[in-house]
């Protein structure tokens, strides 16, 4: 018996590591995603140059995994099966990325197709490492709560968007709010948002939206974020999807007033209007999630 909870609690542990550094990629390479000429570099770079860049990052990543990663005892193979792994983590996100925003399709050659992944997905790469290792946090702030008395307890508010009470609901929302604009206003300016915006699919959109607001379940719920201790502690679907959905719908918000500030809505369509709010959404997303645990 104690092996097997021995077993799950590492598995659990496991996935949250691997959430943080799907997460982590993202927040530091999504503008990268987002980018022209970083599609377009995927088929222009000479296949020896893409060689070294991959090289280059492997190495980067020992290096850091080494000296600054989650296991810094760790002996010289877990260092190359964590970078090994993490290279793979990024290649899997950059394809799913590319393939939701349309830069990747049945129609492309095989040469075009691996050039724009593995591009993008050196990048995404550094920041899975990154994260795993950084962003971490819910076990500490646990252990450290026994300094701070009653308020140390866990939240009794059945939502989990006002995890510290009813009375924190207005910071909350200024918080998700900061966090959104943070990450929105860097691409909201781009011509990738439209281009994306006019080219991809319903199906494609719908499936931004959804993984827009399944990032926000787990940045806030499973990943075990600094920060994440207290909405984790507050289960449950209804709360949970209740609270992602006002995470989402704050993240939407913020994406349509920075797009029309830019002027993004003008003389538009109603549909592609809201389809570059979609698109820009799953950046305003993860700002309005990690936000709220990293920015407090």
């Amino acid at each position: 018996m104690n092996r097997r909870l021995k077993l799950e609690r590492s598995l659990a542990k496991s996935l949250q590591e691997y959430l943080r550094g799907i997460t982590g990629g993202l927040l530091f390479s999504l503008p990268l995603l987002y980018t022209m000429e970083v599609w377009w570099a995927g088929f222009i770079v000479h296949p020896v140059r893409l060689l070294i860049y991959v090289l280059a990052t492997f190495t980067l990543l020992l290096a850091y995994n080494r000296y600054a990663g989650l296991r810094r005892s760790a002996g010289a193979l877990e260092v190359a099966i964590d970078s090994v792994e993490e290279m793979g983590i990024g290649l899997v996100v950059a394809a799913v990325m590319l393939w939701l925003l349309g830069q990747i399709n049945t129609d492309m050659n095989l040469t075009e197709i691996g050039g724009k992944i593995v591009v993008e997905a050196m990048t995404v790469a550094i920041g899975v490492s990154i994260g795993t290792a950084q962003l971490g946090g819910g076990g500490k702030q646990e252990s450290d709560t026994g300094m701070k008395g009653e308020d140390s307890q866990p939240s009794s508010s059945p939502v989990p968007f006002l995890a510290d009470g009813e009375g924190d609901f207005g910071g909350q929302i200024a918080i998700a709010l900061c966090g959104a604009v943070l990450f929105a206003a860097n691409l909201a300016p781009t011509e990738e948002i439209i281009v994306i915006a006019i080219e991809v699919s319903t199906a494609r959109l719908l499936g931004l939206a959804l993984l827009s607001i399944l990032f926000a379940v787990l940045i806030l719920f499973y990943s075990d974020f600094t920060g994440s201790q207290r909405f984790s502690q507050i289960r449950g679907i209804k709360n949970i999807l209740f609270g992602a959905v006002i995470t989402y719908a704050i993240a939407l918000f913020a994406a349509a007033a920075i797009l029309w500030f830019f002027g993004r809505f003008d003389d538009t369509t109603v549909f592609i209007c809201l389809a570059q709010t979609v698109v820009l959404g799953v950046a305003s997303t993860l700002g309005a999630s990690a936000g709220r645990l990293l920015l407090q």
